[in-house]
């Protein structure tokens, strides 16, 4: 993939690709994540939801029989395809799925919706902080946007070693941020944090190699072949039943709008 291209456009070219992962992905389809997303946001039935980067749908579609309408975008037409498949064969008939740039979110869902969530999708925005201004500008007042992404601890080189690894899987990823930097992100655009809950999460390490170029798959096995016993301590990279996994972190984050 050309180094030039846009964020944006890599993550349409590999999410275009990868689509029907998302379907059946372990991560994204956690009941016990999303069933928590659902007990933070307490959803109402009168409320109309927008979900962010809603890929395939799971968000969306977790929190559709509490709501009166909810709304998922996303910039791949393949995950939006996924997304309507799942609707159909779950006979849900009150969500509707939208092509749409979070840099760039259509003006006639200004200030329209009581809840934003916005899923395993933070890390890829090119420019966060615009992100965020669109997001909290399609909130009504007394809003909230819950966030659930992949994170880090407070520990720099933790930091590092998972964006290099998350480079490798995915060369759409941008960031993951630590709890601290979400908190700065959220009260810059005028919201109030509300709740923050990090948690983690003993994956196998062929989460970070499946569908992935082989000299990338090559890297990442050298990267962690190459680690000290302190640092594999730090991803508490073990082998389970025969099969290698570590520790991905992710953070949930409630901000409300005044």
């Amino acid at each position: 993939m050309s180094e030039a291209a846009s964020y944006e456009e890599r993550a349409k070219a590999i999410f275009g690709q990868r689509a029907d992962l998302y379907t059946t992905s372990a991560a994204h389809t956690d009941q016990q994540v999303l069933g928590r997303l659902i007990e933070i946001a307490e959803p109402k039935d009168d409320w109309r939801v927008l979900d962010i980067g809603t890929g395939t749908g799971h968000t969306a579609l977790a929190f559709a029989p509490y709501v009166r309408e909810v709304v998922g975008l996303d910039l791949t037409e393949e995950m939006l395809l996924e997304a309507r498949k799942l609707t159909k064969e779950r006979n849900i008939d009150n969500v509707t799925f939208q092509i749409a740039d979070v840099h760039r979110l259509p003006r006639e869902h200004d200030k329209s919706f009581d809840l934003v969530t916005c899923r395993r999708a933070a890390h890829h925005f090119s420019d966060i902080d615009l992100a965020l201004v669109e997001m909290a500008r399609t909130l009504l007042p007394g809003g909230m946007l819950l966030i659930d992404d992949r994170s880090v601890p407070e520990d720099d080189w933790v930091d590092e070693i998972m964006h290099r690894l998350d480079c490798l899987h995915d060369e759409s990823h941008v960031r993951q941020y630590r709890a601290g930097r979400w908190i700065e992100l959220l009260e810059s655009v005028n919201l109030s944090v509300e709740l923050v809950e990090p948690y983690t999460k003993h994956r196998p390490v062929s989460a970070l190699t499946e569908r992935v170029p082989s000299e990338n798959v090559a890297e990442i096995h050298s990267i962690l072949g190459g680690l000290a016993p302190e640092e594999l301590s730090k991803l508490h990279l073990e082998t389970v039943e025969g099969e290698e996994r570590s520790t991905h972190w992710y953070i949930m984050i409630a901000a409300r709008k005044a």
